[in-house]
């Protein structure tokens, strides 16, 4: 007999599950998809990075490490703040996890209590409303659309907080848009969130070094805020490691402390081998990095190119990561043998059948009126992407 928990039985399932199943689905079958919908780069790891991984192994490196990770890592990652956002942290203020979604949920489940709320910028990443779900905390969503670059405004953010609001939890550079906050956005926010003392903000850049137009920036660089601010990184995308499963935060040392405690109860220290591996990436030279953003750059202005000559497309020029975010309203309510695209599920389940492109629905990140694109794949099949993509928008009536 099935006893789930109240808290498991609340969870909606993943918007993503029956996109990835039905792609799996048509692939069996034969058919050629397209595969948009994966968030990682399409990369290898870099080899100085691999080499420190097995020279770990080689020298039995395969140990519990430290809960809150080995401590050269830690030391490493202190120093990456100061040599890249100017920002001073000490190794105590590290906590190293399994992931950035890890060092997210440490985060979360440190701060929230029951009925506490989370303002989460719409579109979010996907897991983000879960997490403070799981938490007891209520998600207020401040939708920015297409117009606004899918930037949430000082305005917003003022009207957004009441007397339960504890977290404010923002994404620069954005997944699932692609959008970067400037210094003077950031600016903005930063004044309003000094007028309220008593929210956190949990700032996920993940994608920091995927920044195509300038200098990253974080409101941990605000001195009125630091001390509120809890930065999530990692290495998976800024060095092609998702596998490798090392994210950390940067905090407060009594929230660090908690994170730690946390973690020490459900995982303890991450995987050994890939903290070395860690180590290697952050300490070691960038121009693995540079020449993958590069290319990420020519395939985003490609894929803008593509997408703007489709009629009835609009789209925004993401400033970062490796996402397209077009909205697709003009389409909703068009019909293809008799069946009617009522949202942006409807769509991008449309364009797996018919175009035998896998892309994922806005709904899943908080758009009914979006679907995103990964341009993480060669400029060839991005080429055929498009251009199946534009002939089954042209064929609906």
């Amino acid at each position: 007999m099935e006893q789930l928990s109240q808290r498991l039985a609340q969870l909606a399932e993943s918007e993503t599950i029956a996109m990835s199943q039905r792609s799996r689905e048509l692939r069996e079958q034969g058919y050629d998809i397209i595969n948009l919908s994966l968030g990682e780069p399409d990369f290898p790891s870099p080899e100085h990075v691999k080499d420190a991984a097995k020279k770990a192994i080689d020298e039995n490196f395969t140990t519990y490490p430290p809960v809150p990770g080995i401590p050269q890592l830690r030391e490493a990652i202190a120093e990456k703040f100061q040599r890249d956002n100017n920002i001073d942290y000490k190794p105590s203020q590290i906590v190293v996890s399994t992931g950035g979604k890890q060092a997210l949920a440490n985060a979360i489940y440190s701060l929230v209590d029951e009925g506490d709320e989370i303002i989460i910028p719409s579109p979010y990443w996907v897991s983000y409303p879960a997490m403070a779900q799981l938490a007891g905390g209520k998600s207020v969503f401040v939708y920015a659309g297409i117009d606004q670059d899918f930037k949430m405004t000082p305005e917003q953010l003022e009207e957004a907080i009441t007397e339960k609001t504890k977290v404010l939890l923002i994404n620069s550079p954005s997944n699932p848009t692609g959008s970067v906050y400037s210094y003077e956005e950031l600016l903005g926010l930063a004044e309003v969130l000094e007028r309220h003392p008593r929210v956190f903000i949990i700032s996920d850049e993940i994608y920091e070094y995927i920044n195509y137009d300038e200098k990253h920036h974080s409101l941990a660089e605000f001195e009125g805020l630091k001390d509120r601010v809890v930065i999530v990184n990692g290495v998976s995308k800024g060095f092609a490691m998702t596998g490798w499963r090392i994210g950390y935060i940067a905090a407060p040392e009594w929230l660090a402390s908690a994170c730690s405690r946390i973690q020490g109860q459900y995982t303890s220290g991450a995987n050994s081998i890939s903290q070395k591996a860690a180590l290697a990436a952050i300490e070691g030279p960038m121009d693995y990095t540079f020449k993958m953003v590069e290319a990420f750059r020519r395939r985003k202005d490609l894929v803008v190119k593509l997408a703007r000559e489709i009629p009835g497309l609009k789209v925004n020029d993401p400033a970062g990561a490796f996402y397209l975010f077009p909205n697709v309203s003009s389409f909703l309510g068009k019909s293809y043998n008799g069946k009617t695209i009522e949202n942006a599920r409807d769509m991008s389940f449309y364009l797996l059948e018919v175009a035998h492109v896998a892309t994922v629905t806005g709904t899943a990140f908080g758009n009914k009126n979006c679907i995103r694109f990964s341009y993480a794949t060669s400029d060839d099949l991005l080429v055929e992407a498009m251009k199946r993509i534009k002939k089954a928008l042209a064929d609906l009536v």
